[in-house]
């Protein structure tokens, strides 16, 4: 009887536990759910940025080093040019899922210093690097934290950020963060044919990287964890902390009662629940994941969205140099043509910003998808200088906006305690697909020609309309949960 005592006061207490996590967790939602955008948005926004600025150049680089490489006086073989293409993406894709299940387990802002210390060691590494074998090889490190960056940062955007502002905030982040990729690209051309003190200039590319992810990882240091996850991981009193910073920001009278209230709510909680921590991790994370039917099969579109994608937003931008070389023009006409059809996306991303939170997700997506297609085959059977150019810029703007948006899709739909992890996974499938797009696209473009691959991203375009379709509404300007 005793033990039966025992082990019913025990179920009891976890039951009281969870009830009470539960009140935390919500209570925690409503509080940051109801804040205008503060200073302190604006400094997560910009620490955010500039992280992904450096994410996205140490990936449009790729697009330079393939123009260098395939052209004299390296002449590159084009299989060992395709296995540096796809290091970085073979990186991202065992990246990804690591770094989500340390977003989930050990929190958002911890996993994205790891991720920018992480990306500064492997471009220090290529930077330095002798040959062709050991650049492919620290590439590939890169890729690895280059993987797992972008999800986790959406992830810890759409828990901090107001509903309201949500999708125009984190497209604004990924129109700036966008522009990484012309510079780099206008970079390693401005220092060409060699760069200051000699050193070739997509080496001293790699050195600003390694510089700039460095400082990210520096300043994400003295911003809060998100109080959301803290909340979701059974940690109340440090997730009331975090949240008191973002209520202190917003410097008004309703934000000061509101935590006043909700500090007091949570103060008996904690007395009538103290077992609430213990239980709530392990209904984090990819075993939890895994457990929920619902969640298993949105996990399934979103990884095959993210899969789908990559074809057409990576294959086109990371090749489309390679294919102005095919079409006849010089090394130095494909770079500028590069780095200018890359200003699209910031410009057309940070203009969708100011409609999004009022489109549904899934028609936008539907959408792009078409006019992806289109403007592929276009480009394919285009000859002009100045056509593809504005062809091509066109192209890479609906590319931007399609990501952006299908990751604000994602993160909107997946609750807070499985949010990185499936992000992540999502995420992973998208790089193995980038790694397999210069593998694959390469050969069919020097093999039938510019329509044969434009065929082959305009067939991925249309599957990827047809999982659209039946896929779940977003959360335009609603709380995520």
């Amino acid at each position: 009887m005793l033990e039966t005592r025992e082990d019913g006061a025990t179920a009891g207490a976890a039951a009281a536990g969870d009830a009470g996590a539960d009140d935390s967790v919500a209570a925690i939602a409503r509080r940051l759910d109801g804040l205008r955008v503060t200073r302190l948005h604006a400094a997560i926004l910009a620490v955010c940025t500039l992280g992904l600025f450096t994410d996205i150049a140490e990936v449009a680089l790729s697009n330079a080093l393939a123009a260098i490489f395939v052209a004299p006086p390296h002449s590159v073989p084009r299989g060992d040019l395709s296995l540096l293409l796809a290091s970085v993406f073979a990186g991202g894709a065992v990246g990804a899922p690591v770094f989500g299940m340390l977003g989930d387990r050990f929190g958002r802002r911890y996993a994205l210093q790891a991720a920018l210390l992480l990306m500064a060691a492997g471009s220090l590494a290529a930077a330095l690097s002798p040959g062709l074998a050991s650049l492919t090889a620290a590439r590939a490190v890169s890729g690895f934290a280059i993987g797992g960056f972008p999800p986790l940062m959406a992830t810890y955007l759409a828990e901090v950020m107001p509903p309201r502002r949500r999708g125009a905030l984190l497209l604004v982040c990924a129109g700036t963060g966008f522009l990484g990729g012309s510079a780099v690209l206008l970079l390693v051309r401005a220092l060409a044919p060699a760069g200051p003190l000699g050193i070739e200039p997509w080496r001293w590319a790699l050195l600003l990287g390694t510089a700039l992810a460095g400082l990210g990882a520096a300043l994400f240091a003295r911003l809060p964890e998100s109080p959301r996850w803290l909340a979701a991981a059974g940690r109340p009193v440090e997730a009331d902390r975090a949240c008191r910073r973002f209520e202190t920001a917003a410097k008004t009278a309703a934000a000061k009662t509101g935590a006043a209230k909700t500090a007091a709510a949570k103060t008996g909680a904690a007395m009538t629940a103290p077992a609430a921590a213990p239980g709530l991790p392990a209904r984090a994370g990819f075993r939890a994941l895994l457990a929920e039917p619902l969640q298993v099969r949105r996990t399934a579109l979103f990884v095959a969205l993210h899969t789908l994608a990559p074809w057409a937003t990576i294959g086109f931008p990371l090749l489309s140099a390679v294919v102005m070389v095919e079409k006849g023009f010089r090394v130095d006409q494909s770079l500028l043509f590069a780095a200018l059809s890359m200003l699209g996306p910031p410009l057309g991303t940070l203009l969708t910003a100011l409609v999004v939170d009022r489109l549904e997700r899934r028609a936008c997506l539907t959408v792009l998808a078409g006019t992806m297609a289109a403007l592929g085959m276009a480009f394919a059977a285009s000859g002009g200088y100045v056509t593809l150019i504005l062809v091509g810029t066109a192209f890479n703007t609906a590319a931007a906006a399609y990501g952006s948006i299908l990751g604000i899709y994602a993160t909107e739909v997946m609750p807070t305690p499985l949010r990185a992890s499936a992000l992540t996974c999502a995420w992973a499938g998208g790089r193995v697909a980038a790694a397999l797009a210069p593998v694959v696209l390469l050969p069919v473009l020097a093999a039938y020609g510019p329509h044969a691959m434009f065929a082959v991203i305009t067939a991925v375009l249309a599957a990827s309309g047809a999982l659209l379709l039946g896929g779940p509404r977003g959360l335009s300007g609603k709380a995520v949960a």
